[in-house]
């Protein structure tokens, strides 16, 4: 497979430096991709780069990952406005561990083949390098104008960012730049990939290697993602979308890619799944169909989801999301956990109950039309029980006169009613 043809294709290729093609289709190659590791997980943010990785493994190259150890301390300028906070080491080593894991459920770390993929971290080789040796060896190659010319250098300076520049955030391109040459040196490394915005430093880092020890070596960037109203991708109303349960739940996750719209669902596809062209072309002619029934998205959704989490978190999703939007069961709606549970009926109206005097049981009329409001009128509440239109966690409820004590509870504390198809109402029993 060509990997180059493989990224123009899903529309991941944006900048790419002359020979790079060449290079690749010529031998086994190794490039690297830098990820930062302020927190101990990765966000959708990062799968471009990773899924660049994913890609060229796939294609018989070697992956190198490159957590930012020592350049995570500093933090990149690029694209920000304001300095990142410090990391202490052990804070780093954490998250390490933490975005190995994740990584390999992308990446072949394992394996003895010759391209397995390979974690390193650039505190490493940084920690005993001190800042004179730094400023001899690295330091007088790169003149100041060089890095002045940058965007992300330029954008500070020109008042862009009202913050300007320190010292520490102007030497983050040397450090980048170092670093493809520490993994040229000792991995063999020849090829640099990432973000758009990281053209820069990634330049730097081949005009170092060069001034250095005299060798050529090759970039490629993708383009950041976008979402077709212009708004930034993997951003929420409730923050980033975290490959971490323990941040973003795998049901929100699902959800997050089942809601992208048409447009997007088109781009990503492409871009965070490996399923090959054909199918997907297939796949987007079947949508345009019959888009009202979201095709892509639900690939798309299911595809990542399963990467991402698992084949049995998938299922889960899918069941949670039947039961408001399905015709799901009254066993899978206790089978769902309190946190899922809660993100399914997130945004439905609550009302709240003593517990102590649902255990001694209240009658139905009394507990919806007059401890709640779900019913206007214990007349109303009576005629749509009778008429089999109203449900109590997912089954029918038509008995006016047996008490619902707390044997009903669901997580030992919610009770779901359910109005006609659409109108849900949450008892929480406190």
């Amino acid at each position: 497979m060509n990997f180059v043809e493989e990224l123009r294709w899903r529309g991941m290729l944006q900048d790419i430096m002359p020979g790079t093609e060449e290079q690749l289709q010529k031998e086994q190659t190794t490039a690297y991709v830098g990820i930062d590791p302020t927190a101990d997980s990765l966000h959708i943010g990062h799968l471009c780069g990773i899924m660049m990785l994913r890609h060229l493994q796939r294609c018989g190259h070697k992956p190198i990952a490159l957590i930012g150890g020592a350049t995570g301390m500093i933090g990149d300028p690029s694209g920000k406005s304001a300095e990142r906070n410090l990391l202490t080491e052990e804070t780093l080593r954490h998250n390490q561990e933490c975005i190995k894991r994740q990584l390999s459920k992308f990446l072949d770390f394992e394996s003895d083949a010759p391209n397995a993929a390979e974690l390193v971290n650039n505190y490493d080789w940084m920690k005993d390098f001190t800042f004179l040796d730094f400023a001899r060896e690295i330091g007088k190659l790169i003149t100041v104008n060089y890095m002045m010319a940058k965007d992300s250098v330029k954008k500070r300076f020109n008042g862009e960012y009202s913050q300007g520049m320190s010292f520490t955030e102007f030497t983050y391109q040397l450090l980048q730049g170092y670093d493809f040459v520490w993994l040229n040196e000792h991995k063999n490394c020849l090829l640099q990939m990432g973000g758009s915005d990281q053209w820069g430093n990634i330049t730097t880092g081949i005009e170092l290697m060069r001034k250095m020890n005299g060798k050529t070596a090759f970039a490629l960037t993708c383009p950041l993602i976008t979402k077709a109203d212009g708004g930034k991708f993997g951003k929420t109303e409730s923050g980033n979308i975290w490959l971490d349960r323990r941040y973003t739940s795998p049901y929100k996750f699902y959800q997050f890619w089942l809601n992208v719209s048409d447009q997007d669902a088109e781009k990503y596809i492409k871009i965070f799944t490996s399923l090959p062209k054909e199918e997907i072309d297939a796949l987007t002619a079947e949508h345009r169909e019959a888009p009202h029934l979201r095709l892509l998205q639900k690939r798309l959704a299911k595809e990542v989801t399963v990467m991402v989490h698992s084949e049995e978190d998938y299922q889960a999703a899918v069941e949670a999301s039947n039961i408001l939007f399905g015709n799901a069961t009254a066993e899978a709606l206790h089978k769902l956990d309190e946190e899922t549970f809660l993100q399914v009926f997130e945004g439905v109206e609550q009302f709240r109950i003593s517990k102590a005097e649902l255990e001694q049981g209240i009658q139905p009329l009394d507990l919806l039309a007059v401890q709640t409001s779900i019913f206007p009128s214990k007349g109303e509440a009576r005629k749509m029980m009778q008429a089999n239109g109203f449900s109590m966690n997912k089954e029918k409820l038509t008995d006016t006169q047996t008490a619902i004590d707390s044997k009903a509870l669901l997580n030992g504390k919610y009770i779901l009613f359910q109005k006609g198809k659409k109108n849900y109402y949450l008892i929480v029993a406190e």
